[in-house]
């Protein structure tokens, strides 16, 4: 006897996953994204900042990452130009702030193991 089963998909900011896993790292997967969301978990952060945390990354990398992030409503970006030069800001939003227990998970369990 066959049970036909319906696969439920998950759509967030218009995007569709296969599973709840997918849809998660889908938003923070990759080499870069959890890195950036670790060193935002204590508070907000200007763009240079970021970039002397993760020496290793690039200007594209690190500013593609970033505004990936920002459409995921996981950042904020806040620009001041009031005056030169131009400062930018990042912060995890609230619904950021729901993924610190994973990103605090995933770092100290490479803390475990190396």
């Amino acid at each position: 006897m066959m049970v036909e089963t319906l696969q439920k998909t998950y759509t967030y900011n218009g995007k569709e996953y296969p599973c709840c896993a997918s849809l998660t790292m889908g938003v923070i997967g990759g080499k870069w994204k959890t890195v950036i969301l670790y060193h935002l978990i204590n508070g907000t952060l200007r763009y240079n900042e970021l970039r002397k945390l993760m020496p290793t990354v690039t200007e594209r990398t690190l500013s593609l990452q970033l505004k990936k992030l920002e459409e995921d409503k996981i950042i904020e970006r806040k620009v001041y130009t009031k005056k030169p030069p131009l400062k930018v800001e990042y912060k995890l939003t609230p619904l950021g702030k729901t993924l610190v227990p994973i990103i605090e998970s995933i770092a100290e369990w490479g803390n475990s193991v190396s």
